[in-house]
């Protein structure tokens, strides 16, 4: 029988990711991989961690094949029916948290919601905020629901996620305000190579592109979210490493001010947004 040090070194994948897969499977922590790699496996984890091994090496997201991955500090659940979050996101959460500080029961929509991992971690930072999570897809917002019911405290003075099935703003009730309106939508072009290669090829393609210029989908979220922000509200919006630009100029013309870009961590302008005044 095989330990899990001969597991990790017969994989033939980079150390990090052999660990978390046998982490998933055994259901050891990291300190154990350390102090019980001399113990014999039974053959199912030894078969079930062989074969998780594979289909990483065919290409597989870490993050399906565990079922989850870290986001502002949270764990969320994942399937090939949502886009896996991505660190560099977190700048979203962060922006919003930042542009409804002070704002007691703030309002907040999320438009592309996922795995619901911008509105959850909005609602978990700000228990009174109440969210909105937006997607046309029934299948995410089936992760989304599960996730927010995980995660956040059901005494959450914001109440639950309110989750709607709708293209963009389409289905909100137009009588609504909200102090911020967020989004990671599909902002690859059609024609990116990108999409045909690494994780990318496991991931919706609807949540990646909008199948156009990767313009389109930001272009309808600046045309409408001015009906729906209070006076003074604030959009952000991430976008492709190349596009602050021309997100920075739909803004602009669309009579937004304080309009500007944010850098991630590796220094790419990210999320470019601004505030509206009616």
């Amino acid at each position: 029988m095989s330990t899990a040090a001969e597991l990790l070194r017969a994989s033939g994948l980079p150390p990090l990711e052999a660990r978390i897969l046998l982490m998933h499977v055994l259901g050891w922590r990291r300190t154990e991989l350390i102090t019980r790699d001399h113990e014999a496996l039974d053959a199912d984890c030894v078969a079930r961690f062989e074969a998780l091994a594979a289909r990483r090496t065919a290409g597989e997201p870490i993050a399906q094949l565990t079922g989850k991955r870290e986001f502002f500090g949270l764990d969320f659940a994942v399937t090939p029916d949502v886009l896996i979050p991505r660190p560099e996101t977190e700048l979203l959460v962060e922006l919003t948290l930042d542009a409804i500080a002070g704002t007691p029961g703030a309002r907040v929509l999320d438009l592309g919601t996922g795995t619901g991992a911008i509105a959850v971690s909005i609602a978990h930072a700000r228990p009174d905020a109440r969210v909105w999570a937006v997607d046309r897809s029934p299948a995410a917002l089936d992760v989304a629901r599960g996730n927010a019911q995980t995660l956040l405290a059901p005494e959450r003075t914001g109440g639950p996620i309110t989750l709607v099935e709708s293209d963009w703003t389409a289905n909100i009730d137009p009588s609504l305000r909200f102090e911020a309106i967020v989004s990671n939508p599909p902002y690859i072009a059609s024609d990116d190579p990108h999409l045909d290669q690494g994780d990318l090829r496991f991931e919706p393609r609807g949540a990646l592109t909008d199948d156009a210029d990767g313009l389109s989908a930001i272009r309808a979220i600046i045309e409408t979210a001015p009906f729906l922000l209070a006076s003074g509200g604030a959009l952000w919006i991430e976008h492709g490493y190349d596009q602050s630009d021309a997100v920075r100029r739909l803004l602009a013309a669309r009579g937004f001010s304080d309009v500007r870009s944010m850098r991630d961590l590796a220094g790419i302008e990210r999320c470019s947004g601004g505030r509206f005044t009616a």
